[in-house]
């Protein structure tokens, strides 16, 4: 159990990212020093809007250059923090390499990051910024289950570099964080295993991959029917909220799943109907399987078949009771989430 201080600085790996400039807009209106670790501090359209947060807020910000796969680049950042936010890390769902454009930057960008925390006396904890991805691969897990919901204490074991590489990457990084942590006993780890993350960013340039499902829902690729794959939902404010508190509650420990609504893309279409469907051919109905299983896999290679029959017309369900007791976060309502997301998209043109 540790306790952070307020008044010593923080450090935000990946800062100006689609979940870190939330969480960087939280400590900053906490009025916390941010050291803010990016690929490049002179980038001002990718960390522009980090400064004019900063400028409107009580807290500080720092920006440090470093690099995932650079060891030791981020030393300088940690210096005199007793909290390390791990979030950067690569979520692509199109690769043409997923060993070198996902395994290794979030294996080895883990490894850097807590290995340096092992030499930097000040860190008290580390909480890193896992995924739903590290429990589970298909919506059929989920189902074979015990209770027909995940839990914290599963592992995603059926993920591979050929069958859902993302999840493999995810269940790759958060174990090599857990192996490091059982290597010392300075610091202790937390992680905030996240479903897929929704809501308006903060900045359009860094907009995360799940504006392309409101893409594909509002801009007419799915207009015939939209199928029913199920997955989980959270808002992006409520996930900053959940870091925040992971890091400055004291007895937060171990995994968090993160994640507020056990949904289904024909849902989320159906939801974003009333207030969107007269402008934009949002589908109506139900994508049948058969179909899918015909034509996915020439649409769209992620749509293989085996993927399909993993996770079309299979509910989708996780136990989040842990979070709510731990950490106190009372997630907003799904409406909520996708009119903000779906209205963001709207505005900046995606």
């Amino acid at each position: 159990m540790k306790t952070i201080d307020k008044s010593k600085p923080v450090l935000v790996t990946g800062a100006n990212g689609y979940v870190a400039s939330w969480l960087v807009k939280k400590l900053l209106e906490e009025g916390v020093t941010v050291h803010a670790a990016v690929r490049d501090p002179e980038n001002k359209k990718k960390v522009g809007h980090l400064s004019d947060l900063a400028e409107s807020s009580k807290g500080n910000l720092k920006f440090f250059a470093a690099d995932l796969l650079k060891p030791g680049s981020y030393k300088e950042a940690m210096q005199g923090c007793e909290l390390v936010y791990h979030t950067a890390s690569p979520f692509t769902t199109t690769v043409k390499d997923p060993v070198k454009e996902l395994i290794e930057p979030a294996v080895n960008g883990t490894e850097n990051v807590l290995n340096t925390a092992k030499e930097v006396d000040s860190v008290k904890r580390v909480v890193v910024t896992s995924s739903c991805a590290a429990i589970y691969t298909d919506a059929i897990d989920t189902v074979n289950a015990p209770g027909g919901k995940l839990t914290e204490d599963m592992w995603n074991t059926t993920a591979s570099v050929d069958y859902q590489p993302y999840s493999y990457s995810k269940s790759l990084a958060e174990k090599k964080a857990w192996e490091i942590t059982e290597s010392q006993d300075q610091w202790d780890l937390v992680t905030v295993n996240m479903s897929l993350v929704l809501g308006p960013p903060l900045n359009s340039k860094n907009a995360s991959e799940s504006m392309s499902l409101m893409k594909m829902l509002g801009g007419g690729d799915m207009k015939m029917g939209a199928p029913k794959m199920g997955i989980g939902v959270v808002d992006v404010r409520d996930v900053a909220d959940a870091h925040f508190n992971a890091g400055y509650i004291p007895e937060a420990k171990g995994r968090y799943i993160t994640s507020a609504h056990s949904t289904d893309f024909l849902e989320i279409a159906q939801t974003l109907i009333p207030k969107f469907g007269d402008k934009y051919p949002l589908p109506k109905r139900a994508l049948p399987k058969w179909l899918l299983v015909l034509v996915g896999p020439l649409v769209n290679k992620l749509f293989s078949r085996r993927m399909i029959r993993n996770n079309v017309n299979i509910p989708w369900d996780a136990d989040n009771s842990k979070i709510k007791k731990d950490l106190g976060i009372n997630f907003r309502p799904m409406k909520e989430t996708l009119e903000d997301t779906f209205q963001a998209m709207i505005d900046e043109e995606f």
